[in-house]
């Protein structure tokens, strides 16, 4: 075995030192579609290895048809690329669920109590949303949700009909996706995918407030708490607070709130290993403890004064947590827009360069400050993913203008990868670029692959294709970075299994056995990991989390078979209960994820 391991080490040694003269040791693109119907303005990675994506509902006809559909008199054409196209319908009313919101019957809360238990929508104060169970839609034989196995490439279009332009969302422990607000007809809707049923089902008026731009972000004991959006200095939960419907106000927001411009829209929202939130919008940042809702403390602001959040829209991600350092976060976030950027863009069609800053901050410090670095490139609509060997790469984006219809110019094609533990200047690398332009209304997300899947951008009111600088784009891409290079497969480990009977169940804390499978001896460090799937868009990865774990042992069970020992990670507070990734890596080579889920503890479970 120590002769195998030589040999591998002397195969490795001479491959590394090749990798220089190999174009794809900066990353590789591989188309996966030239069109999947729609714009992936919305991505959300499922548990079973499903991408579900989705777009507006408002503005006519997408370019997948649903099959069978009967014919609509005002779009002979389903697959016309015409957006002014539709007709109106009536949205059917959802049959009363009580167990979808409990009643409320505090009558100290801020909102009334709920006269009608049985009723699924609850009552709100706000004056200028009516009570419409019953709003008007628009429908065609169009989809503007897609269902996308990414092990056969199949699409399927799924029927969604409430508005969620610009909402918000997290998975639930159950593995189900919890989808909130959005715009006009959807603007207080909650939606429910399920990952058993793998379809939508739609709740109108089922957040309190319009939320339309809010952050999501899910909690310890699996509840979900859903902050701001525009022009809502609030926040509520789902379920909701103590089976109350109610709100709660959060003068944060109205204190970062650029009144010609917002710039506090999205705010990143970070859950730290103590259980309290990291929040940042605009340029300043709070810890917020979510259970006695107020703040802790206030952060010091970002250095430079340029605001972060949509429509300036850098982007912001929570370093991977060390088992090490069970205490101690990191938060990282890089590019935006100069102030005044969005308003010169807007009425003078001038557009500013993008910002090149990133600033890191240890929250949990006692004296927190931020350390800043420069990107190689200047960038907004960016987005940022953490990969499984914690590196983080930023993807997608322009390098001048805001987000907005039409006010982002020269797009930034070039990905940049960032190593957070190198020393600083050495963090940034410039990476192989696209060809394809990926603008405002763009994202990309992480697969258990260890690709990075990329779609969407359509900086126009509708669906255009000629006489455009950046025409709507339908493609879906992937990027694949540099481990993924075909010359590291002998250190890639496969057919990776968790926890006893291989069931993917895991307790906090737990030690648990992970099999897998490696074509050489075993001759370098095994590292595993934990990723929670996010949800993008606009820039932001809401629930994005990665939990370094333990390795007490590794022992060879057979000819290419090892089983390891790992420890889960430590708390609620480091890993929400709920589905994740889990990567094991040789050599600093991720292998494809198993998916596991950590389960619940106390009397949530």
């Amino acid at each position: 075995m120590a002769s195998n391991s030589l040999t591998s080490l002397l195969s490795l040694l001479l491959i590394l030192s090749t990798l220089p003269s190999i174009s794809c040791q900066l990353g590789n693109w591989r188309l996966l579609f030239d069109s999947i119907g729609l714009v992936a303005m919305h991505m959300q990675l499922l548990p079973n290895d499903r991408l579900l994506t989705f777009d507006r509902t408002d503005f006519g006809p997408s370019n997948l048809s649903f099959p069978n559909c009967p014919s609509n008199p005002l779009n002979p054409n389903p697959n016309s690329q015409n957006p002014n196209l539709y007709q109106s319908t009536t949205y059917f009313s959802n049959p009363p669920n009580p167990n979808f919101y409990p009643p409320s019957t505090d009558s100290s809360s801020s909102i009334p109590p709920n006269p009608n238990p049985n009723n699924l929508y609850p009552p709100t104060t706000e004056s200028s949303i009516p009570q419409n169970p019953n709003p008007n839609f628009y429908t065609d034989c169009t989809a503007h949700s897609l269902l996308l196995d990414l092990t056969t490439l199949s699409l399927t279009p799924l029927s969604l009909l409430s508005d969620p332009w610009c909402s918000s969302a997290s998975l639930l422990p159950n593995g189900s996706l919890l989808q909130t607000g959005g715009f006009g007809t959807g603007d207080r809707s909650v939606r429910l995918f399920s990952l058993s049923s793998l379809s939508w089902t739609e709740n109108p008026n089922s957040v309190l407030v319009r939320r339309w731009y809010a952050s999501d972000q899910l909690l310890p004991d699996g509840t979900v708490i859903i902050i701001g959006g525009r022009r809502q200095f609030n926040f509520e939960y789902f379920p909701p607070y103590q089976q109350n419907y109610q709100l709660f106000d959060f003068l944060f927001l109205e204190e970062t709130n650029d009144p010609d411009s917002e710039n506090n829209l999205y705010p990143f929202v970070h859950l730290l290993p103590d259980g309290n939130l990291f929040i940042f919008a605009n340029t300043k940042a709070i810890i917020f403890d979510p259970l006695r809702q107020n703040p802790t403390r206030y952060l010091p602001e970002i250095p430079n004064s340029v605001p972060r959040n949509y429509p300036s829209s850098g982007s912001s991600v929570l370093l991977p947590l060390n088992p090490n350092e069970p205490s101690r976060a990191e938060i990282l976030i890089c590019g935006g827009a100069p102030r005044g950027a969005f308003l010169l863009a807007l009425h003078n069609s001038t557009f500013l360069q993008a910002d090149k800053t990133c600033g890191r901050i240890v929250p949990t410090d006692p004296r927190p400050v931020w350390v800043m670095e420069e990107m190689p490139l200047p960038r907004v609509m960016g987005d940022m993913v953490i990969l499984p060997t914690g590196d983080i790469l930023i993807i997608n984006g322009a390098s001048s203008g805001t987000a907005g219809w039409e006010l982002g110019q020269d797009p930034v094609l070039n990905p940049v990868l960032y190593r957070p533990y190198r020393p600083v200047g050495y963090r940034f690398e410039t990476l192989n670029p696209s060809s394809i332009p990926r603008m405002y209304h763009s994202s990309a997300l992480l697969d258990s692959f260890g690709r990075v899947l990329v779609g969407g951008s359509n900086p126009h009111i509708g669906y255009l294709f000629q006489n455009v600088t950046y025409k709507t784009e339908l493609s879906l891409e992937a990027f694949l970075p540099p481990y993924l290079e075909p010359a590291l497969d002998f250190l890639r480990p496969r057919n990776v299994e968790v926890g006893v009977g291989s069931t993917g169940q895991v307790q906090y804390g737990e030690i648990l056995p992970v099999k897998f499978e490696l074509d050489e001896d075993l001759g370098f460090d095994v590292e595993m990991c934990i990723i929670s799937p996010g949800f993008f868009t606009h820039s932001v990865g809401m629930n994005q989390r990665m939990v370094r774990l333990s390795v007490l042992r590794v022992e060879r069970v057979g000819p290419v078979e090892y089983v390891a020992e790992a420890v889960g990670p430590g708390s609620a507070e480091v890993a929400p209960p709920g589905y994740y990734m889990w990567f094991v890596l040789h050599g600093g080579v991720p292998g494809k994820a198993a998916w596991v889920r950590v389960l619940p503890s106390g009397a949530f479970s």
